[in-house]
């Protein structure tokens, strides 16, 4: 492997995103997180730098969100919302082959953690902002850019906090811009574009199951930790069914005229996983997932607990998240207690309109051989916050990567990287954008 140390061939926004990934933010959730506010002074001190005036919110102590808001030069048309999040998913050391906080830069690409998920896209869209700005220009609407807290965690110190008590920040928007998509996959040699036109929804649960606490040597059927795992091994078992929505349905179509199939004679999944590395990111976005997560019970060998608990992560499709957790409530029984830890809602917008017409062009503009797809996020995103605005989220980081490049496997995966032409190819969609849209 070939390292590069040359810091003049960085691009400008390669180099910002190694400097956002050496800022450590790592969020460990539930308000246990490394402050994200050296890395929101990192951004609000670019925004000055070209003339924007930024505001630095805190919902807690060092957990601060950055907002500030370009001149559109048309004020009548409504503002877009153009946002990233500040924080990272933790890593260990000792499983990366480099330094996950040191911003590395070889093999042609950029390494750490947020470089995919999300600081690459935050330093897009710093400058693409700078791009116009510094060249006189505005782009055709406001442009409202924001660098949220806590996105890793639910949003609770970040969006969802700035929706709740600074709406005001948003005024006037319709629309906006995020992860996750934008990035190119290989269909059987077809370069095609994945815009995220919804995802799924959100339910964090903790399953409880009481006993009674005996010695470890009794005989004793009044066990929580036997009861939790027939539970836990019942729900983490259970076959959820294949279901399409509006955006799976059109992007298996169209997966099906790349491929040569037709989508009424092979099954759904199969097309999906016939993309590859690519497919196990999007197969998950056709049904529910009810992974269990987190195991905890008793306090020393020879003692029989009374408590015993599992965390769950619940995904649901947008329309489906009321009855999923019904089944679940049938599957693990009456007597497990169900606790909400952070639940949210699902998202799926159309794929099409003025917004999703420029973004397609755009890609198109840089790269004439695009297909463009539509699908569903199997995760979730600060969207979510700003659809209780009414504002319509899209995701689209915009990167023309390798074919043969697990892009979708290192979200939140070991030696995260992303090519440094991807970063600038990245840039320039983003600024045609802001100029078109």
């Amino acid at each position: 492997m070939t390292i590069e140390t040359n810091e003049q061939a960085l691009s400008d926004t390669a180099r910002i995103a190694r400097d956002l990934i050496r800022i450590d933010t790592s969020n460990r959730g539930g308000g246990d997180a490394n402050p994200e506010r050296p890395a929101a002074d990192y951004v609000a001190d670019y925004l000055r730098g070209i003339g924007l005036e930024p505001r630095i919110i805190e919902s807690a102590p060092g957990r601060a969100s950055v907002v500030a808001r370009v001149a559109g030069l048309d004020p009548e048309l409504p503002a877009l919302v153009l946002h990233g999040h500040l924080d990272v998913v933790p890593a260990d050391p000792a499983n990366w082959s480099v330094d996950p906080f040191a911003g590395v830069v070889k093999d042609g690409m950029l390494w750490g953690r947020g470089a995919v998920d999300m600081k690459d896209m935050d330093a897009m869209i710093l400058t693409s902002v700078a791009e116009l700005l510094r060249a006189g220009e505005r782009p055709r609407r406001d442009v409202i850019v924001a660098f949220f807290a806590d996105e890793e965690a639910g949003g609770v110190y970040g969006a969802s906090y700035l929706v709740d008590h600074h709406p005001e920040l948003f005024a006037g928007a319709a629309t906006a811009i995020s992860e996750v998509g934008g990035y190119s996959i290989d269909v059987a040699g077809t370069r095609a574009y994945l815009i995220q036109t919804g995802e799924k929804s959100l339910d964090w649960i903790r399953l409880r199951a009481r006993g009674t606490a005996a010695h470890g040597s009794r005989v004793w059927h009044d066990n929580a930790v036997t009861r939790l795992a027939e539970a836990i091994a019942a729900l983490g078992r259970h076959e959820w069914p294949l279901r399409l929505c509006e955006t799976t349905r059109e992007l298996v179509a169209e997966l099906a005229r790349i491929l040569d199939e037709d989508p009424q004679q092979v099954d759904p999944e199969e097309i999906v996983l016939r993309l590859g590395k690519g497919g196990g990111f999007i197969q998950a976005s056709l049904r529910t997932t009810s992974n269990p997560t987190g195991l905890a019970a008793g306090y020393k060998h020879n003692v029989i607990p009374d408590t015993a608990e599992a965390l769950v992560d619940v995904r649901a499709l947008p329309v489906d998240q009321a009855d999923v957790l019904a089944e679940i409530r049938a599957t693990v029984g009456d007597d497990i207690e169900i606790e909400s830890v952070h639940s949210d809602i699902g998202l799926e917008v159309p794929f099409g309109g003025e917004l999703v017409d420029a973004m397609v062009a755009s890609l198109r503009r840089h790269d004439p051989e695009a297909r463009v797809l539509p699908y569903l996020l199997s995760g979730g995103t600060d969207n979510k916050s700003l659809a209780r605005l009414g504002i319509a989220g899209y995701g689209f980081a915009p990167l023309r990567l390798p074919a043969d490049l697990d892009f979708p496997g290192m979200f939140h995966g070991v030696d995260e990287r992303v090519p440094l032409d991807a970063l600038d190819f990245g840039h320039r969609v983003l600024v045609d954008l802001l100029r078109s849209y």
